[in-house]
């Protein structure tokens, strides 16, 4: 799926989660903890809420030990897969993986591993669940022996977001609400429940114990992003992640982001949590946002992080994927970009004397108005073209996304340059860089400019109240 109107899981209401970590494989981005002694090895339960930004390669949520013995994420293809080796065995002791794949990089996955190896029926030593639902068809189902002991609990590493053994498998994405339970083998109903109204799976208050080596991470505290908030005192190190990757982007409130499941054409590099895109420097083509509208105001900023040459680069609106490695943004009617000289391109139309030129590390600012139909671009906090979005004075005039093919918007840049690539770093409330804390009317959003009054981020609970 190229892009969504809404995402799979966008359940709003009683629970709230305030923050989730951004993890990226280039930067290395991991916690760790070795347990001083050793907890319950044979019942425990890991549960955790996470994001995929990348589909395509080996990812670990959570290891154990500082070689090949344990590990909780997914594979190069996309299935989820946890596995145990014991050292003092030939052989795994527990292996799965799922028949079922996980690509959707819009949505919020809960999963939840509960084990209790003392059980006589080995079915009823590992069970997995995924937003809720307990996992049955595996492509390899390897149970435990009874009353094995297990590494989790053991008085080895545990590490969040990297396969230890090799030291590779970063995972990149969010991660929310991470819990292990020392001692108890539990159900997904004890971190969430199905939503009454859209039967959506949904994050709930944990009220139970922790055991002695359980604990919780809320990333609440930008300064001390490991803190475990169970009360046990089990932080975690936090290893090159920095207060930058503490976001807003949770299973509560979903963000929107650019979306690397459309990039057949554009062919581009996606990082920091799908908010760091850079062009590959010989295909014409334009990339996307993974939330598309057709009703209500928006508004985003992105900055221009690195240029290839010239004018080529274009940072706008469209209506459709890409369907060549020729397809320029701007060209066609229901798409309409900025380019650094200062001209636009509208419906396939230029105006190349238009607003302020703009280069690298400048701000540029998008304030899209459904409503009214108008479209208006910001260099640095200043609308162009004398466009003043709060008062719908001189705004682009832009196609009604009713008589659109696709019926939404969505947001996306391209570079024709042909030779060289362009870097833009997107914020869609969640910037990959330091803003300077403007939030929407809503409350919502980290923003480096004042956004316009009857503006909103663009995420799940402003879509469900504006949208």
């Amino acid at each position: 799926m190229p892009f969504v109107i809404l995402p799979t899981n966008s359940a709003s209401g009683g629970y709230d989660i305030t923050n989730s970590l951004r993890f990226n494989s280039g930067s290395s981005d991991y916690l760790n903890r070795t347990p001083a002694s050793a907890g319950n090895r044979r019942t425990f339960t890991y549960s955790a809420w996470i994001k995929r930004s990348n589909v395509s390669s080996q990812q670990s949520i959570i290891a154990v030990g500082s070689v090949s013995l344990n590990n909780v994420g997914f594979s190069t293809d996309g299935y989820f897969t946890y596995w145990e080796y014991v050292p003092n065995d030939s052989t795994n002791v527990a292996y799965f993986q799922t028949n079922r794949l996980f690509r959707d990089v819009s949505a919020w996955y809960h999963i939840v591993v509960s084990v209790d190896t003392t059980q006589a029926t080995s079915s009823n030593r590992v069970k997995i669940y995924i937003n809720g639902l307990q996992e049955t068809s595996f492509s390899t189902a390897t149970y435990p022996s009874q009353n094995q002991d297990l590494n989790f609990n053991n008085t080895l590493t545990h590490q969040i977001g990297r396969y230890p053994y090799t030291g590779t498998a970063f995972f990149n994405g969010y991660m929310s609400e991470i819990y292990l339970i020392d001692g108890q083998a539990l159900e997904p109903t004890s971190f969430g429940e199905t939503d009454f109204d859209t039967g959506i799976w949904k994050p709930k208050a944990y009220t139970g114990t922790y055991g002695t080596n359980g604990f919780y991470l809320q990333f609440k505290n930008s300064a001390s992003l490991g803190t475990d908030s169970s009360g046990n005192g089990n932080t975690f190190t936090v290893n090159n992640l920095t207060s930058i990757d503490q976001t807003t982007d949770t299973p509560t409130n979903n963000f929107c982001t650019m979306n690397p499941l459309d990039n057949y054409y554009f062919a581009g590099t996606f990082t920091e949590g799908n908010l760091k895109v850079v062009s590959n420097g010989t295909s014409y083509s334009y990339c996307s946002s993974n939330f598309a509208v057709s009703q209500g105001k928006w508004y985003i900023e992105a900055k221009y992080d690195a240029t290839g040459s010239g004018d080529y680069t274009r940072f706008g609106i469209g209506h459709k994927v890409a369907t060549s490695n020729s397809d320029n943004a701007g060209d066609e009617t229901g798409e309409a970009i900025y380019r650094p000289t200062g001209g636009i391109k509208v419906n396939g139309t230029d105006t190349s004397s238009w607003g302020a030129s703009w280069t690298v590390g400048d701000i540029i600012g998008i304030a899209l108005d459904l409503d009214n139909n108008k479209l208006y671009f910001s260099k640095n906090g200043t609308f162009q073209a004398s466009g003043n979005p709060a008062t719908n004075t001189n705004g682009i005039s832009i196609t009604a996304p009713s008589s659109l093919s696709t019926g939404v918007y969505f947001f996306g840049f391209s570079d024709n340059d042909g030779g060289a690539s362009s870097t833009w770093s997107y914020n869609f409330g969640n910037p990959p860089y330091s803003a300077n804390s403007y939030t929407d009317g809503a409350g919502y959003g980290n923003f480096s400019y004042s956004v316009p009054s009857g503006y909103y981020a663009l995420n799940t609970k402003n879509l469900a109240t504006f949208g």
